[in-house]
């Protein structure tokens, strides 16, 4: 059985591909963590939006157990909507971008927990399947009745899908309308079906 036995210039050519190789990758990680480092918010800056955010959640009355998740959540979407280095400015200046888009997260945090919460409490206890008295099955149909009588097909839609969970970005998308407009609608719904039962 013969070996092989580069050449000395095919082993130079080798250790110099290597050489190179390493080179060029190890160059641009270099260069990206200077940036990055450059680009890093102050601590100040992530110490006092995380004591507003514990604040947000107190006030809110959200288990305690789910501030440093819901404060993650938001550092997060600042992350994807934010520049770095402007993060000292969001509990600074009112009227700026970063600060509604600060308050906006905030705020998209604090109900997505909420209607978590909400939801988790009905559904692990409840037994699977419990039988609809009469009385409620009563209440259902008086209110498809009305809802037929009183609200126009999109509103119905967007009752619908609400009463089946789904959120209101998702009913957006859904629909192929904008989160405000879809929120208007369930508003306006909802006050309608209210005025039918004299609410």
């Amino acid at each position: 059985m013969t070996r092989y036995l580069p050449s000395k210039r095919s082993s130079r050519t080798v250790m110099v591909a290597v050489v190179l190789g390493t080179a060029l990758v190890a160059t641009p990680a270099k260069a990206s963590a200077s940036t990055a480092a450059a680009k890093e918010p102050t601590s100040k800056a992530v110490t006092d939006i995380s004591k507003y955010c514990q604040t947000c959640w107190r006030n809110a009355r959200l288990p305690a157990d789910r501030w440093q998740d819901c404060t993650q959540a938001v550092f997060v979407r600042l992350l994807e909507r934010v520049e770095a280095e402007k993060w000292g400015t969001v509990l600074v200046d009112s009227e700026t971008a970063e600060r509604r888009e600060f308050l906006r997260a905030v705020d998209a945090v604090k109900k997505r927990t909420q209607r978590a919460r909400k939801f988790a409490a009905l559904s692990p206890e409840l037994p699977e399947r419990r039988p609809v008295n009469a009385t409620a099955r009563d209440d259902r149909d008086a209110v498809a009745k009305a809802a037929a009588e009183h609200l126009s097909p999109r509103q119905r839609r967007i009752l619908e899908l609400t009463a089946d969970g789904w959120p209101v970005p998702d009913i957006a998308a859904e629909l192929g309308t904008t989160v405000e407009r879809v929120s208007d609608e369930k508003y306006k719904a909802i006050k309608k079906l209210q005025h039918a039962f004299g609410v």
